[in-house]
Order: structure tokens, then C-alpha cells, then sequence
């Protein structure tokens, strides 16, 4: 099963925001060190990093979050309960009795249930005659469950998406901040993680 046949509905084009891949550049004071023309400063470890960065990603997400609940009446705040599967055959269940489990506590109600595939699996071009297969990484913006929620959300019918963890998401830093502001900016909506960001190893 490819991510297309995952959810019922149609194609629906997500312009990604324009967002700034840029990051901030750690400048240090030091003395020179002999032999060398740059100064050396005081450096930052790279989990301290990935600490920050999901710190800066968290407080982008309850930034949009407390937008929305502003200018909410007093019905329950409507959310879209996506996954996204390992694979074609794994099913979303669990995580969507996961992800009930938290609308509820919260006293969110739950509009609809999405989800993808995050591996796409395709033949090899190298050996057309095998029978291997490699799969194909998708972003979230050309996922066909994650269009469907979008175009859901711009049109008023739930106010956020809720999910697992970011993963479900992305777990690019990058690609992750630029769903979340389309969601704020665009969508005028907030995404809800049950597992809270947490800094993502090397790879």
C-alpha cells in the first residue's frame, strides 16, 4: 500500500513557507593562539545545541498554540489526529488510541484521523530485474494525509493537529520549523505533540 491509497481524499498542493534555513552563529571572544589567525572562543557542545534548538522549536509551538486558544469561544478546541506508519503495512491504531487518550485528558475532540506513510517503497532503478526495494523518504508537505489535514485546517474544520511526537512530523529541524509556522501563519492553527520535543542524536 503506497501513501496515497492511506487516506481517501484528494490531492490537495501545500505551498511550503519560505523559511529562513539560517543559524545562529556562536561568536566567541579568545586570545589568538600562535599559528593561528582566528581567535578561539568558548564553545558550545553539540547536545547543549540540540537542547536550545528544541527549546526554540517548543516555544514557536506553544506560541501558536496560545494563539488559537485566544481567540476560542468556550467549545473544546477541535483537532486532527495524524500518524505517521513505518511502513505500508503497519496500521495507526495504536497511536491514534494514544492519541485520544491525551485529546481527552486535555478535553480536545478529536474532528478526524489521518495518516501516512513514512517510507515510500519503491524499486530499485539500478537493477530493474531485482526484486529488491529501497524506500523513498516523503515530506510532510508531499504527504497525501498531511495535505488532506492542512487543507482541513485552513478551512475551518479543526483548530490543530495532534500527534505522537515530532517524528511523526519531521525529524529535520528544519523542515519541522517550517510545518509549524505554516500551521500558525497560514492555517492559523497549532500542533500538539504528546511527547514533548526532545534534541535529536547526530546522523
Amino acid at each position: 500500500m503506497l501513501p496515497h491509497d492511506a487516506v481517501k481524499y484528494g490531492p490537495d498542493v501545500l505551498s511550503l513557507v519560505a523559511f529562513d534555513r539560517g543559524r545562529e552563529k556562536h561568536a566567541g571572544g579568545g586570545s589568538p593562539i600562535a599559528g593561528n589567525d582566528q581567535p578561539r572562543g568558548p564553545r558550545t557542545s553539540p547536545r547543549m545545541k540540540r537542547q536550545s534548538r528544541a527549546g526554540q522549536l517548543r516555544g514557536l509551538r506553544q506560541h501558536f498554540y496560545r494563539q488559537v486558544v485566544d481567540t476560542q469561544d468556550d467549545q473544546p478546541l477541535r483537532v486532527l489526529a495524524y500518524s505517521l506508519v513505518p511502513s505500508p503495512r503497519a496500521r495507526p491504531d495504536e497511536d491514534w488510541g494514544t492519541l485520544q487518550a491525551e485529546a481527552d485528558q486535555l478535553g480536545y475532540a478529536i474532528a478526524a484521523r489521518l495518516h501516512d506513510v513514512a517510507v515510500v517503497p519503491v524499486s530499485t532503478t539500478y537493477f530493474p530485474a531485482s526484486s529488491a526495494r529501497q524506500g523513498v523518504y516523503t515530506p510532510p508537505w508531499d504527504r497525501p494525509g498531511w495535505r488532506e489535514a492542512e487543507r482541513q485546517l485552513r478551512e475551518g474544520l479543526a483548530d490543530g493537529v495532534i500527534v505522537l511526537d515530532r517524528h511523526n512530523i519531521s525529524s529535520d529541524d528544519d523542515e519541522y520549523h517550517a510545518v509549524i509556522k505554516h500551521l500558525g501563519e497560514h492555517c492559523r492553527a497549532f500542533l500538539h505533540l504528546v511527547i514533548s520535543e526532545e534534541p535529536v542524536a547526530p546522523t
